[in-house]
């Protein structure tokens, strides 16, 4: 079983920066990728970033150019650099960590982008 904790969420205004953290614990030496998810409200929760072992990333059109996935593996954290945030940005931001086809979520951590 892995546990995941996410935190870094808040209120921020239109072209703003926000940094959201991911923190796993449990049976993490098996994790085969982590990743980030949202929710805005009335929509389907979708991917923004993915950090697969090896360190290969991937990310939603929609926020390439502006959100930088990372890892640091010696604190079992993964990182969501958010930069010149908008509007449409605004959701719960949900971490995710797949473990041999299981994937297991986090609470989700808001986040306000204020235009």
């Amino acid at each position: 079983q892995v546990q995941v904790v996410e935190s870094g969420g808040g209120l921020v205004q239109a072209g703003g920066s926000l940094r959201l953290s991911c923190a796993a614990s449990g049976s993490i030496f098996s994790i085969n990728a982590m990743g980030w998810y949202r929710q805005a409200p009335g929509k389907q929760r979708e991917l923004v970033a993915v950090i697969i072992n090896g360190g290969s990333t991937n990310y939603a059109d929609s926020v390439k150019g502006r959100f930088s996935i990372s890892r640091d593996n010696a604190k079992n954290t993964v990182y969501l650099q958010m930069n010149s945030l908008k509007p449409e940005d605004t959701a719960v931001y949900y971490c995710n960590a797949l473990q041999w086809g299981t994937k297991y979520w986090g609470q989700g951590t808001q986040v306000t982008v204020s235009s």
